[in-house]
């Protein structure tokens, strides 16, 4: 048998070139892979034909809808996972799991080496390849977009000289990537950073200025897993398709951001994640009232570095896996009911309630049936400041 490649497929130009342009220079025989992640868009069985079209000798489709909601979305909610305290990881969530899938492939199709479609410029390079470095370390990458330069023209020019059957004279004027978690959108007009978004780039969320009815719900969470939304059960794949749908029809999840790439340069993505951003909005809230004072602070830091070692591609990293036992543990308590509404590009929280609450009425209170002591507070307060007030008169005595 020839020498195989395993192409992370994703039925557009550049990869529907890679499977002919791989198979020229390296005389190897190419296995396409794409990856359902709930992306939508074109039919996942006319992407597995289209790569067979192309010349690659088998062509994989892998549903990891759930997979993904389930294993990846799911650690990500609950990690409140937003990177530069906004970015819900969209792209850096599925790169993991379409890199697992492609080391499963390798593996089973006996390939020595993988490819992905990826620049030089982008994150995506490093998560796919440090991921695979992970998972499958003797497996050898090629990147053909990135190691060879190529150019939209010289793609186009290299699909018409074959006849290969891909439309290569549709452009659009944007780079998308999409799954169920969120959609990203850039290049074009966009990386003049002075202009702003138009409604057309938009596909997961209507125009939060349009006039309509707010729309309320409740989401029950057990455990810090999603399980119910107005009290019909769900599994994870369906609480973020049902709250895209819902929070989307608001213009929830809309962001325009100037983000830190791992490659050292800024760049301008526009986002929309109104599922994400509804969940992740009720967790944090649930857990605002379930999590101890000082549990939950620490925590704070633990998700901000767990979502930076998402964005930067070390998904299968110790360090990751070692947080991921921290924030499991943390969630052992986040069980309850968040009602929000969605209005206006805007989801808010509106009531909550737990029964492993730690917000204490009787204690809270300022009316009739306080049971706080406020007479303790008085040594309180002198004894937690002592040490300012300490050297407070040792500066002043100076």
């Amino acid at each position: 048998m020839s020498e195989r490649v395993v192409l992370a497929y994703s039925g557009g130009l550049d990869t529907s070139v890679a499977i002919g342009w791989i198979a020229e220079e390296t005389g190897a025989e190419v296995v396409a892979v794409a990856v359902d992640l709930g992306q939508g868009g074109e039919d996942m069985e006319t992407i597995r034909r289209r790569a067979l079209e192309c010349g690659a000798v088998e062509a994989v489709v892998a549903d990891a809808r759930d997979e993904f909601a389930e294993q990846y979305c799911l650690p990500a909610l609950q990690a409140n996972a937003l990177y530069m305290d906004r970015y819900p990881l969209v792209s850096a969530l599925s790169r993991p799991v379409i890199v697992k899938h492609l080391a499963e492939a390798a593996k089973h199709h006996g390939a020595t080496t993988v490819s992905h479609g990826c620049t030089g410029k982008g994150n995506d390079q490093v998560r796919f390849e440090v991921g695979i470095g992970a998972l499958a370390p003797d497996l050898k990458v090629i990147a053909p977009v990135r190691d060879y330069a190529w150019t939209r023209d010289k793609a186009i020019a290299w699909a018409e000289d074959r006849d290969l059957p891909i439309d290569v004279t549709k452009k659009s004027p944007y780079s998308v990537d999409q799954n169920v978690w969120g959609r990203a959108v850039e290049t074009g007009f966009l990386e003049d950073i002075w202009n702003a978004p138009v409604e057309d780039l938009y596909s997961y969320t209507r125009d939060p200025a349009e006039p309509r009815d707010p729309d309320e719900l409740v989401i029950t969470f057990d455990e810090g897993v999603p399980v119910a939304i107005d009290g019909e059960t769900v599994t994870a794949l369906q609480a973020v398709q049902e709250l895209n749908r819902r929070a989307g029809a608001h213009g929830v999840g809309r962001l325009d951001l100037v983000e830190d790439r791992l490659v050292g340069i800024k760049s301008r993505e526009i986002y929309e994640a109104p599922g994400a951003i509804a969940l992740i909005t009720a967790h944090q809230e649930l857990e605002n009232v379930t999590l101890e004072r000082d549990l939950a602070r620490f925590k704070r830091q633990v998700e901000q570095r767990w979502t930076e070692l998402v964005y930067d591609g070390l998904w299968f990293s110790p360090l990751k896996h070692a947080l991921d036992s921290f924030i499991d543990n943390t969630q052992r308590h986040v069980t309850g009911e968040i009602r929000m509404v969605l209005h206006g590009g805007r989801a808010v929280v509106t009531g909550r309630r737990s029964d492993e609450s730690l917000y204490d009425f009787n204690l809270a209170t300022y009316d009739e049936g306080d049971t706080f002591d406020q007479s303790l507070a008085k040594g309180f307060v002198q004894l937690w400041g002592l040490p300012s007030k300490i050297a407070a008169k040792r500066d002043l005595g100076k």
